[in-house]
């Protein structure tokens, strides 16, 4: 069942013959208008520091930022900003810089297979997709914009992964699909859905599909105060480099289970053994819906809460990390509405982890609209 009460259901209940009569529908993926209260604030300057928008977070960025873990623990400080309000307004910028793009959705044609949509496909991009006939469909129907399908002689997930797997290598050295992975992400309906085939991780926000991720955060409680650990991209990665990360994250591949792959995460990220890892509790989950030109991200995070031994230092063993810092939950919180410091996505994850333990309230105000926007995507 799908989180967003919203969201239009992605099941098709026709035979792709009468698709004509069928009026596909984009997920809904807006964010609740939320009226802010005027409060003063005072944008953070750093003369060595690369200002990133919320556009250029949620994108990605191939180019290192250069803020220190000075820079970070300074801006984190209460006294940094003595004006900073109370309010929320920091967390809902975060959140909408992750669910772009929502007046582009109509530029996108339904990627259906066995009459379900598994994705969505920017018009133009599709276009490459006709020089593929044997394994790409495009139809255009008058009555609802036209589809992209497979081809039908494509019946198993096996052919289907290796038919188009052929096709993302041919995009990918004529360099529409960027960044080859290696790894391959399942393509389905709706969380433990039939799969239909797999699909290069690269790949998945130009066919739309839905992408599943495992977010963990882990804190230590002393003396009567909580510590979230932070993790620092390595600037050599090649999606945002140098930014901040929680402890822990990883997307769900096909053909593991959410919390076998958080303790390989947690094993490979930040040095956990299995008998810390084994202790993390599922909590939930975060969702968002974003467009950026000709890709469209439909992602759900899996979110779990790890209590880490006060003498538990993390150590990264994939060399994804520059390295890692302890700071108080509170001081974390600042840093995300005053920076753009976080990964966006993390962002989020960790505004939910705020919420559950606390540091957000109904006091708040906008605090049911910050709920319900962390389900801003479709949660299925």
């Amino acid at each position: 069942m799908a989180c967003n009460p919203y969201h239009h259901s992605h099941k098709i209940r026709h035979s792709i013959s009468s698709l004509c009569k069928v009026k596909y529908a984009l997920p809904n993926s807006s964010i609740t208008a939320f009226p802010f209260r005027n409060s003063p604030f005072h944008p953070i300057k750093f003369s060595n520091f690369r200002s990133l928008s919320a556009s250029s977070t949620a994108a990605g960025t191939s180019t290192p930022t250069t803020f220190s873990w000075d820079d970070v623990v300074r801006v984190s400080q209460p006294e940094y900003n003595p004006h900073d309000s109370s309010g929320l307004r920091g967390f809902f910028d975060k959140i909408k810089a992750c669910n772009r793009g929502s007046e582009m959705q109509s530029e996108f044609l339904p990627f259906v297979i066995e009459d379900q949509i598994v994705g969505y496909i920017h018009g133009s991009f599709a276009e490459n997709l006709r020089n593929f006939q044997k394994v790409f469909i495009l139809s255009k129907d008058n009555c609802d914009g036209g589809h992209v399908t497979l081809h039908r002689m494509l019946k198993s997930a096996e052919d289907r992964s290796r038919a188009v797997g052929e096709v993302i290598k041919c995009l990918a050295e004529k360099e529409l699909i960027p960044g080859i992975r290696n790894e391959l992400y399942p393509v389905t309906s709706s969380f433990g859905a039939p799969v239909f085939f797999s699909l290069e991780r690269a790949a998945a926000p130009y066919f739309g599909i839905k992408a599943y991720g495992v977010h963990m955060n882990g804190y230590v409680e002393k003396d009567g105060q909580k510590f979230l650990w932070i993790g620092k991209r390595s600037p050599v990665k090649p999606t945002f480099p140098g930014m901040l990360d929680h402890l822990v994250a990883g997307g769900l591949p096909h053909g593991i289970a959410c919390g076998e792959n958080l303790m390989k995460e947690c094993e490979e990220e930040a040095g956990i053994p299995i008998s810390l890892s084994s202790r993390a509790i599922p909590v939930g989950a975060v969702s968002y819906s974003d467009i950026d030109g000709h890709r469209f991200k439909r992602d759900v995070l899996f979110c779990y809460d790890l209590k880490l031994p006060e003498g538990f230092v993390p150590n990264n063993q994939d060399g994804e990390v520059e390295g890692f810092k302890l700071i108080p939950v509170a001081h974390v919180a600042n840093v995300i509405k005053r920076t753009h410091f976080f990964k966006s996505n993390c962002s989020i994850v960790i505004i939910d982890f705020l919420v559950r333990h606390g540091f957000v309230s109904p006091e708040n105000f906008g605090y049911l609209d910050l709920l319900q926007s962390l389900k801003s995507g479709d949660c299925s």
